[in-house]
């Protein structure tokens, strides 16, 4: 089973008041994506690193640490997320993979129990995510009396959310099919459905409904609130490294 780790890094630290790419932002002394190297290192063969086109070389540089393969792709235009996942598709093809690990740059929390489970052999699955009850919720899967994921609302769109809501951690296995076939399927049906109301960008999680239409989607339970925690601010840079310095003293 070849898998590669696909890794959307376009993003700034000016929320994290840093001056320099986001997944180079040092947390307890490392940067972001050198935590998901880590984490992830010992099952993928490689990494497709999506960047902005003026931190290519930086990211370049920075990758021939790595003891795996990295490939650097460049995102032109900030048009959302969906189409930084999709920028990924020539080099995972050039890869071969069987499998796509896709996880958010700042997503450093996720633990080595619930990779296991992301990776376990599960027959005729696409899509598999983790999810857990958050209060109140950034983001919530609805399910249709089936329990199959029916929609999603997001609060960054002005979405009315529930008080407790079933979130996604920023990380999805998606099959060769799911990834180099259904996903540009959607892009290309829905191309203008998928645009946020308030974002303005095409965002990937209204694909996770759209998939389960029409293929098997599997959730499992994260393991630890600290996984659904993105580093967007220096309060979940602060909370982030004391989780990580008490995890690893």
């Amino acid at each position: 089973m070849r898998r590669v780790l696909l890794v959307p890094a376009a993003g700034r630290g000016s929320r994290l008041r840093a001056d320099l790419p986001k997944a180079l932002v040092p947390v307890n002394g490392r940067p972001m994506i050198d935590h998901l190297v880590t984490l992830y290192r010992d099952v993928v063969e490689g990494i497709v690193l999506v960047v902005h086109p003026a931190q290519r070389e930086r990211f370049a540089a920075h990758a021939r640490q790595w003891s795996l393969p990295a490939d650097i792709v460049v995102q032109e235009t900030p048009t959302g997320m969906l189409d930084a996942v999709v920028c990924g598709l020539p080099a995972v093809a050039a890869a071969d993979a069987d499998q796509v690990i896709v996880t958010w740059c700042d997503q450093i929390g996720i633990t080595a129990g619930t990779v296991a489970r992301l990776l376990a052999p599960e027959a005729a699955v696409d899509v598999v995510m983790p999810t857990m009850l958050t209060t109140p919720p950034y983001v919530h899967y609805s399910r249709d009396a089936s329990g199959r994921i029916s929609g999603v609302r997001q609060r960054r769109e002005g979405d009315e959310m529930p008080a407790e809501g079933e979130s996604d951690i920023g990380l999805f296995r998606l099959s060769r099919a799911a990834y180099a076939q259904w996903l540009p399927a959607y892009l290309a049906s829905w191309e203008s459905a998928v645009v946020g109301a308030a974002s303005g960008e095409r965002n990937f999680l209204p694909f996770v409904p759209w998939a389960a239409a029409r293929v098997r989607v599997a959730t499992f339970a994260a393991a630890a609130a600290i996984e659904a925690l993105g580093v967007n601010t220096p309060e979940d840079l602060a909370h982030m490294e004391a989780h990580l310095r008490h995890a690893h003293p």
